[in-house]
């Protein structure tokens, strides 16, 4: 089993396009205003945003992986977006910074490495 694809809500989809296209992900089904998929650019997993009338943000958060954190958040920062939180180191070994999407959905950039799948603390 893998995981295909997370799905979040939003009542304004082109605003949500505008925010993952700047994270990076690639729009690859536009059935705009009421559904887009984008696939992630590492990876085979993708991301859907659906229209809903209610939007009611979730207390789930989404995270995306990237290596190049600090300059990532950086150049995210210069194309408009607003961080919660600064690159932080964790005590669980993640580095990671966290932002909302525009219907106020959670996520996190973060990067782990090897610690990802393989912390110390591992179930053997």
């Amino acid at each position: 089993m893998n995981l295909n694809q997370v799905t979040v809500f939003s009542g304004d989809v082109s605003a949500s396009v505008e925010f993952y296209r700047k994270l990076g992900l690639k729009l690859i089904v536009d059935s705009a205003p009421r559904y887009v998929r984008f696939e992630c650019p590492d990876g085979g997993a993708t991301f859907s945003v659906h229209h809903t009338e209610k939007p009611v943000a979730s207390e789930t958060v989404v995270y995306f992986e990237c290596e190049d954190l600090d300059a990532r958040v950086e150049s995210l920062k210069q194309l408009g977006l607003q961080f919660e939180s600064e690159p932080t180191n964790q005590t669980w070994l993640w580095r990671e910074s966290r932002l909302k999407d525009p219907s106020g959905n959670r996520i996190c950039l973060f990067y782990a490495g090897e610690n990802r799948q393989n912390p110390p603390w591992r179930v053997k």
